[in-house]
């Protein structure tokens, strides 16, 4: 029994790796088509378009959340609002997540 257990848990381990792959290649889908126009393609920003590399994968989160609820959090929160309305959770934090891992 213990090593019908063991068993499980590995198999169950091997299967979460090729999803974080998954949601990361997604996110990064998703900044190329949606952010990168505005932020640059390593997102150190571009004319009034703020620098997202370095800023924390939480502050991300919120940030993008607060667009899609349509508050205004800063100067350019009109042209943000549309690009995250239609963003789910699940993509909001994959892409909080690919921003804060994949820039210096």
């Amino acid at each position: 029994m213990r090593l019908i257990f063991a068993v499980v848990g590995c198999c169950m381990s091997l299967g979460s790796g090729p999803v974080a792959a998954q949601d990361m290649t997604g996110a990064e889908d998703l900044y190329r088509d949606t952010c990168r126009n505005c932020h640059g393609p390593k997102a150190k920003g571009m004319a009034s378009f703020p620098k997202l590399a370095g800023l924390e994968e939480d502050f991300l989160a919120m940030r993008l959340t607060q667009y899609r609820a349509g508050e205004k959090v800063g100067p350019n929160s009109a042209l943000m609002q549309p690009n995250a309305i239609d963003l789910s959770d699940e993509e909001i934090a994959d892409l909080a997540r690919y921003i804060s891992t994949s820039f210096d």
